[in-house]
Formats: structure tokens, C-alpha cells, sequence
């Protein structure tokens, strides 16, 4: 399971790093001036942590009941 987040993840990287080579929009430049682009910085990192610890913690609490399961069949 871990392994396939990890390939999400470089799937989600590989295609932000395709997007930014792309001409970059005004709002971009005008989030830079105004100081507000590392607000947004922190909220898409926010969320993407929140999101991989809620993953992992969800990935644990499966293999445990797995876990579970197969102990009980003979």
C-alpha cells in the first residue's frame, strides 16, 4: 500500500513539474507581489500532509484488521 502512494505521489510531482513549465499566469505574479503565494504554499502543504498521515493511518488500521482476519482462519 505504501508503495502505491508513493508512486501517486511521483505521478502527482512528475505532472506539477510539467505544469510549471508552462508560461505562468498573471495571478502568479500577482500572488508573488502581494506576498500571498506562500499562503497558498502552506495550505496545498497542509493539505497534502493531512491527507499522507491520514493514509498511512487508514493503511495501518487495514493491515491490522487483515491481521485480525487471518489469525482467525485456520
Amino acid at each position: 500500500m505504501i508503495k502505491r502512494i508513493f508512486c501517486l505521489l511521483f505521478l502527482f510531482v512528475t505532472v506539477i513539474a510539467n505544469a510549471q513549465s508552462a508560461t505562468e499566469p498573471q495571478m502568479a505574479d500577482t500572488f508573488r507581489q502581494e506576498g500571498k503565494i506562500y499562503v497558498v504554499i502552506a495550505v496545498l502543504a497542509t493539505i497534502f500532509v493531512a491527507l499522507s498521515v491520514f493514509l498511512m493511518i487508514l493503511d495501518r488500521k487495514v493491515k491490522k484488521l487483515e491481521e485480525k482476519i487471518n489469525s482467525k482462519t485456520p
